[in-house]
């Protein structure tokens, strides 16, 4: 359909670019219109890469491995088939995606995101909302990674967020560091508000658990929470290589092994290291972990979930039945200043941007 005989009017959700009957937003839509004409207020980007979440991939690397081989070209031709089906990338099992890193090929004249033609960008919204084609058969990728090298365009919409790269960082660099942006930005805020009431009624500066704290989004968030004032930070990993890892890097107070599936091991682990936790961040990506961070919270306390692979219906009904006087937070990936912010953490924190290096 060409665009002058296109009854659609834009809207800066990008509601005009969903095919579903009826409309819904574009992250819950089933199809979204990928073709590389814009309205008005749109951007167009040529892909160069893209970044798979970290729960999607794991998901995708899981359905296709046999006996511990992965077939990396079943992964590859999954995603194509996704992309192609949906015009987005939206794993149907996680439903999640992950961001991209590309060129401004060509600027709508009504596009309020302030981008021209040559900026190279990261887009700071989720694949699952937008529109897609890869048009060089992901030729480039191995399928073992999370860092898909591509060939292809992507549109964005007048309340789409992308940043441009830095130029002193390399581009995987940057787009793994922003992929996770916004878990540092909202531990800042969060362990900021109890750092501030330190001293008040007896009240001392909050003791934080990252759960995950080797990961990417895990790393950033202890050196925000030391940053921002805690007491005492504790990274909780799964197993000894990483334990060594974090401990390596220098970014948590104390380190300590521990399945984050299961509950009571999580809370003794937590508890032994300096715990329970004023502020527990959950980074991780498998599912199952609710429980865990609820009892390794103390009453009065708040656990922040940045995995896409929880469950917010097992957290809720898990803090119920425990009796947790708990608050909850959903990561919602955007917080104003996070990718300055999380570009700080990384340029200013040697253990972090070693870490970071370390997975590319």
């Amino acid at each position: 359909m060409n665009l002058s005989t296109d009854v659609r009017t834009s809207d800066p959700t990008g509601l005009h670019r969903v095919l579903d009957e009826p409309a819904v937003l574009p992250q819950a839509a089933q199809r979204l219109d990928t073709r590389a004409e814009l309205w008005p207020d749109e951007v167009r980007v040529r892909v160069e890469r893209l970044n798979l979440d970290a729960a999607s991939f794991r998901q995708l690397e899981r359905a296709h491995t046999k006996f511990g081989e992965t077939d990396a070209d079943a992964v590859r031709a999954e995603v194509l088939d996704i992309v192609a089906a949906r015009g987005k990338m939206q794993n149907p099992v996680t439903g999640s995606g992950g961001m991209l890193v590309g060129t401004v090929e060509e600027v709508g004249p009504e596009s309020p995101l302030g981008l021209a033609v040559g900026d190279r960008v990261a887009t700071l919204v989720s694949l699952t909302l937008t529109p897609l084609v890869i048009e060089d058969g992901l030729a480039r990728w191995d399928g073992r990674s999370e860092q898909v090298p591509c060939d292809g365009y992507a549109v964005l919409f007048g309340r789409s967020i992308a940043e441009v790269v830095p130029d002193d960082l390399d581009p995987a660099l940057s787009l793994s560091v922003m992929d996770v942006c916004g878990a540092p930005a909202l531990t800042r805020r969060v362990v900021e508000e109890y750092a501030a009431r330190a001293g008040q009624d007896g009240v001392g500066a909050p003791v934080v658990a990252v759960i995950g704290g080797a990961g990417k989004s895990g790393s950033l968030s202890l050196a925000a929470a030391r940053a921002a004032g805690a007491a005492r930070t504790i990274g909780v990993v799964p197993h000894q290589g990483e334990h060594d890892v974090l401990a390596d890097a220098g970014i948590a107070d104390v380190v300590t092994v521990a399945d984050a599936r299961d509950p009571i091991a999580l809370r003794d682990a937590v508890t032994a290291a300096g715990g329970p936790a004023d502020v527990t961040v959950v980074c991780v990506d498998v599912p199952g972990c609710e429980g865990g961070a609820i009892l390794a919270t103390a009453e009065g306390g708040t656990v922040i979930f940045f995995s896409m692979a929880t469950s917010f219906s097992a957290a809720a009904l898990g803090a119920e039945g425990l009796a947790a006087d708990v608050r909850m937070l959903v990561g919602n990936g955007y917080v104003p200043g996070h990718a300055a912010y999380a570009m700080e953490l990384l340029r200013a924190d040697a253990g972090v941007r070693g870490l970071f290096e370390r997975r590319l």
